[in-house]
């Protein structure tokens, strides 16, 4: 009796099988798929941090932010593989990206300033406005780059202090980069007395100048007067020279003018004030007074 209803049931779960063969090979092609596209998303995954590791490398990117977007790369690859995995497993993904997307809304809600230091960051490593060793003025701030981190950058002034600026104040400030061109264009403001002849100070300003063999001279030199103002005749000075020698250039020039301009007795004005007393009415006042 027992041999009859097992070989009832075999016979049962063989039709059954037949029956129904396409929709269990179907299910088995949709797991083997399943698999197929869980192990290439995670060899892509894998790939994908190892190339942007090395491209940033490459480039000189900071080593903490290339490992934090090479593992933000990763894990963005991986959770859209196993979406893929679930919906061809027949798993409604609908539900779940919007709990990942509301989940996503309330951290990005409750970290919006942080958010938005990020995303400046990332901003700042793919245009790369500033790099480490460049100096920069960022605002009212300047100094060199000593470190581009993933919420905030990091400045050292040229008194040795450190200056932390949040990514964000960057990208929405005016950035100045001195460093990044390999010349400079040095401009110097002298004032001297109005009797002084024009052409004579002009002579004495390029005369100085061209001693100077750290001033570009190929790119022109332009000694023009400037300005009348209130105390002094404003004379303008612009010179090229390399980046390193920007500021010595300035300061030598700044000297050696001074020296050139007293050898030929022309003056540097200081401002001053004509004070004009009128004798009768100083003597209608005394008057009242009494």
């Amino acid at each position: 009796m027992e041999e009859i209803n097992l070989s009832g049931e075999i016979d049962k779960a063989t039709h059954w099988l037949v029956s129904n063969q396409e929709i269990l090979l179907q299910y088995v092609m949709n797991i083997v798929f399943a698999i197929l596209i869980l192990i290439v998303g995670l060899s892509i995954a894998k790939l994908a941090c190892k190339t942007v590791k090395r491209v940033m490398s490459l480039r000189g990117i900071d080593t903490t932010i290339s490992d934090f977007l090479s593992a933000i790369i990763r894990y963005a690859i991986i959770a859209f593989t196993i979406i893929a995995v679930l919906g061809k497993l027949g798993v409604q993904t609908a539900s779940v990206i919007a709990v990942i997307g509301a989940a996503g809304l309330a951290v990005g809600l409750a970290l919006q300033g942080s958010l938005s230091n990020f995303a400046a960051g990332v901003l700042l490593v793919v245009f790369r406005p500033l790099r480490v060793g460049e100096y920069v003025i960022i605002g009212s701030v300047e100094g060199t780059v000593v470190q581009v981190q993933i919420f905030s950058t990091t400045l050292r002034t040229a008194d040795d202090r450190i200056i932390v600026i949040p990514n964000g104040k960057i990208i929405t400030n005016n950035i100045i980069n001195t460093s990044r061109e390999p010349n400079r264009r040095t401009q110097i403001m002298v004032g001297v007395a109005y009797d002084a002849d024009i052409d004579e100070v002009k002579k004495v300003l390029g005369d100085v100048i061209k001693d100077d063999s750290r001033i570009q001279h190929e790119r022109g030199v332009t000694i023009r007067l400037h300005e009348m103002a209130p105390s002094s005749l404003n004379f303008i000075v612009r010179v090229w020279t390399t980046n390193g020698d920007a500021w010595s250039v300035y300061w030598d020039l700044m000297e050696n003018f001074k020296r050139a301009l007293d050898k030929h007795n022309i003056g540097i004005p200081f401002p001053q004030m004509d004070v004009y007393l009128h004798q009768q009415q100083i003597a209608l006042q005394k008057k009242t007074d009494k």
